[in-house]
């Protein structure tokens, strides 16, 4: 349990692609060595994830691709639904997310979640300005005021390295580096309760992943948000994490303390990645 205040707590949360049956469960998983249900075909991407996480808390999920952690990112941002499960933000007391029509999702999203993608493409629309394309969070957030748009829209591409003489050109010719931070500064517009980082570094050099991460631990400590950090990269999780939980096949296999998850992992499966990272 988080000793932070708390911002969301998750429980049992499940996502299973295809049609489902009674055995999808039982037939999948880490004992099985498979997701995909062998009486009906289902893959069960994740299954009865539970976590909670605090104000200022950085949490961790690390796993290999195929592991199910980009999915409980997708569903907590509304991009996947959720097949089971609860989560419970703070702002929306009593409310299973999960449960909320079409209109309170994009709301909710809209007001409470910001999340950086691995592809910029996901994330930012890249041939409208970098200004524009954070003007557009604040807007679906209720903010009209031109001139007050504008100027947090710049504030905020400063503060994440984009000069501001660049904040009417577009993300298209951007570096990756560039486009990455742009997103920071899209899902911060509107001082989200919740910050998702879904593989914020994938595919960056290392020198750019380096400032990248700098970048997001300052402004992370600086805004106090409550942060999920996704990645296959130990490095990334034991920069920027306390607690972590490890997932394989869909399902949590262990999950603690960054450093003690890290340093003395219980886990088969954990010893393997962390033996594997250090090789």
């Amino acid at each position: 349990m988080s000793a932070h205040r708390p911002v969301l707590k998750v429980s049992g949360l499940t996502r299973l692609f295809g049609p489902g049956c009674d055995a999808c469960l039982s037939s999948t998983g880490p004992e099985q060595e498979t997701n995909r249900c062998v009486h009906c075909g289902t893959t069960v991407a994740c299954a009865d994830v539970s976590f909670d996480i605090g104000e200022g808390e950085v949490l961790g999920i690390v796993g290999e691709s195929g592991s199910g952690k980009s999915t409980v990112a997708g569903c907590l941002a509304f991009d996947v639904p959720a097949s089971a499960g609860e989560a419970r933000l703070c702002t929306l007391p009593g409310a299973n997310m999960f449960e909320l029509d079409a209109a309170a999702r994009r709301r909710l999203r809209a007001m409470e979640i910001g999340i950086v993608y691995q592809t910029p493409q996901q994330g930012l629309r890249l041939d409208v300005t970098a200004g524009g394309n954070v003007a557009e969070r604040l807007l679906s957030a209720d903010w009209r005021h031109v001139g007050q748009i504008r100027e947090r829209a710049g504030n905020l591409l400063e503060r994440t390295e984009i000069p501001r003489a660049r904040m009417d050109e577009p993300p298209r010719i951007f570096s990756g580096g560039m486009r990455q931070r742009v997103q920071l500064a899209k899902a911060l517009a509107h001082k989200p309760s919740l910050l998702i980082l879904d593989e914020p570094t994938t595919g960056l050099d290392v020198s750019v992943q380096a400032r990248i991460l700098d970048l997001i631990q300052e402004i992370q400590r600086e805004a106090g948000v409550a942060t999920i950090v996704i990645s296959h990269d130990l490095g990334v999780i034991r920069l920027l994490t306390e607690r972590t939980l490890v997932m394989r096949l869909g399902r949590v296999v262990e999950a603690g303390l960054t450093d003690q998850i890290l340093d003395d992992p219980q886990h088969p499966y954990t010893q393997l990645l962390v033996n594997s990272a250090l090789t």
